[in-house]
């Protein structure tokens, strides 16, 4: 007989395993997802990717404000005996009471290779460090941060060109499947769980504005792996004649040019960074300006070599 799940989910991330959950035949009896938000200039309440498939699917779903201390949801969770809940991007921690209600635990997909990257923005910081290979980890969940036994894990290269939105569908197509096999697993009973190696733990925390600032500092390689990381946010931004600059797309290049100092050469913007390294500056966007390619921006505001870039 199919296992009883309920499924916590938010992003578009968690929508793939929603719906391969449903294509797999097990019996969904609750999609618990975050509240409606305001969005947009007219602040019209959004609902999230999750709520959207669930409805599409004609599944029963709730919205709480919250789950620590919400007695209400408690009894609606328990009132369903569910074998197991499944956690994708929920967005809340997980209290004991509801780590402890199913008797196969509360299943999390994970976008790394556990132990590595534990935290919110597992992917773009994958990216960012200039990892070339990645994966998906399904692990029991314990009252740590992305602590618990791993139960399977698949991995997938990171291409050069990848951007964190390019490489998070991948990840979440992949990661659909691995939650089904894990739970063939359960049911087939040889389900074997491993506690993850704490000494080779790295971090990878909820991204701030600020580590979208560009330090001209770190190498031009270094610069490029955390512009690709930090798409769509906080992306990769500097300074130039007192107003905020986006980097959108830039390559490392081989001219010689100080730190945060521009160049302008033939139609090419360049910029010093560490290590004897620079960047070509390819696509940009000035604070309240549409984004144009660097020959466009050269020509429009006429920089000059030696400009720096980064100071008010």
């Amino acid at each position: 007989m199919a296992l009883n799940l309920v499924f916590c989910g938010t992003p578009s991330f968690a929508v793939p395993t929603l719906e391969r959950l449903v294509d797999a035949g097990f019996r969904l009896h609750l999609v618990v997802t975050q509240p409606d938000r305001p969005k947009g200039r007219g602040l019209e309440l959004v609902s999230s990717p999750v709520k959207k498939s669930a409805l599409r699917l004609n599944l029963s779903v709730t919205q709480p404000d919250r789950i620590r201390s919400n007695d209400e949801f408690r009894a609606q969770l328990s009132a369903l005996k569910p074998d197991a809940i499944i956690v994708v991007g929920y967005g809340r921690i997980v209290p004991q009471w509801m780590l402890e209600l199913p008797p196969l635990g509360n299943i999390n997909l994970h976008a790394s290779l556990l132990p590595k990257y534990r935290g919110a923005a597992p992917i773009q910081w994958a990216i960012a460090n200039g990892e070339t290979v990645t994966g998906v980890t399904t692990m029991r969940i314990d009252a740590g941060l992305d602590t618990g036994d791993i139960l399977l894990q698949q991995e997938l290269p990171i291409t050069p060109d990848d951007t964190a939105e390019t490489l998070a569908p991948r990840l979440a197509v992949m990661g659909a499947d691995l939650v089904v096999e894990t739970l063939r697993h359960f049911e087939a009973g040889s389900v074997q769980p491993r506690p993850q190696d704490n000494s080779q733990a790295s971090l990878a925390p909820i991204l701030k504005k600020e580590d979208g600032r560009v330090d001209f500092s770190r190498s031009a390689g270094d610069l490029v792996n955390r512009l690709r990381g930090f798409q769509p946010w906080p992306g990769a931004y500097t300074i130039f004649r007192g107003k905020t600059l986006q980097i959108l797309k830039a390559r490392p290049a081989t001219d010689t040019v100080p730190p945060a100092e521009l160049r302008v050469d033939s139609g090419r913007l360049l910029v010093g960074c560490g290590r004897n390294t620079s960047l070509e500056l390819l696509e940009i966007q000035r604070e309240g300006k549409k984004r144009s390619s660097a020959a466009d921006f050269a020509h429009g505001y006429q920089p000059h070599s030696g400009e720096k870039l980064g100071s008010l």
